[in-house]
């Protein structure tokens, strides 16, 4: 069959398989909504199984893979189950994973509808939309990556050829870092991919995302009577020094651009602070942490490094006066990769198809779990059900929400570009 004719008939076989099995769809991700999965705290193992047997329900092969509690409790979490569905189509040919967490932060305050109902509501303009905690990121993404499978293993049974093998990476850790989900899968062997799609947030495809670096700063002094100030060194005199010369810094480092789209520059921000003793007391001890972006451009640089220098420098000039800095988490940028276009060209054209929009291909400031394949050499992008930005979503914001024909046609992007990529005619 001449190759335009086989993607006509094939755009039509699995489109058609997606149309009947919408419904089934959305049930699949109400349910997954419906359980909690807050981390913190990060008990996430009651989600994995509950996801593994609606999984098993379709048909599908689920390995689960618990994480020993040791590295669990490391993470800051309570219990994790990482989860892989497998399907061969091929000896020959690419492994190709499509990695979505389950973890989600905690609702917060200021929903108006229950964050964990799933519930659903017409909008005049953009028909059913399914409101929930995690429902657009990145449980919405669960549902995506399954029933593009689904579509292909229908297609196969009804006569397509498909070289290589498609992965789904279930995991549930997240918005810990991903260091016992989607890291722990491969740095324990589990799953060797050559290409990675991890979960998206809306219509644009992202190739980048910053990194980011998390700092606890311990600032030293001696306590002395508030009466007698000369006689201790004031640990919150010396914290004010090393701050302003940190926001100094920020403005430095506001200079340093991405030529990214969608990233602009290196942020820090201070986010938390606490110390003293009591109003009448110097105070010994201030503690404040620190948050460092950085850009994909500086995914080769030390940032913890410059950070401690920063720091010593500014706390020299204070005597009596020690800084100490720990790091609380690195989160590596994600740089794009030779080999990403494969993935890129094909979603993004049927994306502009199915969305009747240019999609851009673009990087975000934030950080996920698609670094953790980027940085084993695995060509990595992010793409998945969502509006055309996160922030129409309400991701980690009140009544997160996803339009449930936004998922319909991510769904056929992604079947459609995997069955490109594992055309059994084509050659790598």
């Amino acid at each position: 069959m001449h190759y335009s004719a086989r993607m006509t008939a094939h755009a039509a076989l699995l489109s058609a398989f997606l149309d009947d099995r919408h419904a089934d769809q959305i049930a699949f991700l109400r349910e997954l909504v419906r359980v909690p999965s807050d981390n913190p705290p990060g008990d996430c193992a009651p989600i994995a199984r509950r996801a593994q047997a609606l999984l098993e329900a379709l048909g599908l092969q689920v390995e689960a893979y618990e994480v020993p509690a040791g590295q669990v409790r490391a993470n800051g979490m309570r219990s994790a189950v990482n989860l892989i569905v497998r399907h061969r189509f091929a000896a020959e040919g690419p492994v190709i994973a499509m990695n979505a967490h389950g973890d989600v932060v905690p609702p917060g305050e200021g929903w108006t509808r229950d964050p964990y109902g799933a519930e659903i509501e017409t909008d005049p303009r953009h028909g059913p939309v399914m409101y929930g905690r995690g429902v657009a990121v990145s449980k919405s993404d669960f549902a995506t990556y399954t029933w593009a499978l689904l579509a292909l293993r229908e297609a196969q049974r009804q006569g397509a050829a498909y070289r290589g093998a498609v992965e789904l990476h279930f995991t549930f850790d997240e918005e810990a870092g991903g260091d016992i989900g989607p890291r722990w899968l491969l740095e324990q062997g589990h799953s060797r991919p050559d290409y990675a799609l991890s979960a998206g947030f809306g219509y644009a495809i992202t190739s980048a995302h910053n990194g980011c670096l998390h700092v606890e700063i311990r600032v030293r002094g001696r306590q002395a009577h508030a009466a007698m100030p000369e006689t201790g060194a004031d640990a919150l005199e010396a914290a004010t020094h090393v701050l302003q010369v940190l926001y100094a810094f920020r403005a430095e480092l506001a200079r340093r651009r991405s030529a990214t789209p969608g990233i602009g520059w290196p942020t820090l921000n201070v986010g938390l602070i606490e110390g003293g003793i009591n109003t009448n007391v110097v105070p010994d001890r201030v503690v404040f942490r620190v948050d460092r972006r950085m850009i994909p451009e500086e995914a080769d640089l030390d940032a913890e490094a410059e950070l401690r220098h920063v720091v010593e420098t500014a706390i020299a000039s204070r005597p009596g006066c020690a800084a100490e800095l720990r790091r609380i988490m690195l989160a590596r940028p994600l740089t794009q990769l030779a080999g990403a276009e494969r993935l890129i060209e094909p979603l993004r054209r049927h994306a502009r198809a199915a969305m009747d929009a240019e999609i851009p291909v673009h990087g975000v400031p934030l950080y996920t779990d698609a670094r953790h394949y980027s940085e084993r050499g695995i060509p990595t992008v992010l793409y998945g059900a969502g509006p055309r930005t996160l922030i129409e979503a309400g991701g980690h914001n009140a009544d997160e929400n996803l339009r449930l024909e936004d998922l319909r046609k991510a769904t056929r992007v992604v079947a459609l570009a995997l069955d490109e990529l594992l055309d059994g005619a084509a050659r790598d």
